[in-house]
């Protein structure tokens, strides 16, 4: 018995159970790591900086309308 497809590393079941069990452990840390906070806080200054953009770029329209306007 040379032990192929044997135990938790040689088959690809046991590959299969690794994977998962990776995915799992991965999934849970971006769960915790949502919740508490940490990626919302990044995802919330993205936001504020479109915003910012967003306003910037209708008083330039507004801007190029008025001139316009006067034409």
């Amino acid at each position: 018995m040379n032990g192929m497809g044997y135990g938790m590393y040689g088959s690809f079941w046991g590959f299969f159970l690794n994977l998962l069990i990776i995915l799992l452990i991965v999934g849970t840390v971006m769960v915790m790591l949502n919740k508490s906070g940490y990626m919302a806080s990044r995802d919330n200054e993205r936001l504020v900086k479109i915003e910012k953009d967003i306003e910037e770029i209708k008083k330039t329209v507004e801007y190029i309308k008025s001139k316009l306007e006067e034409i």
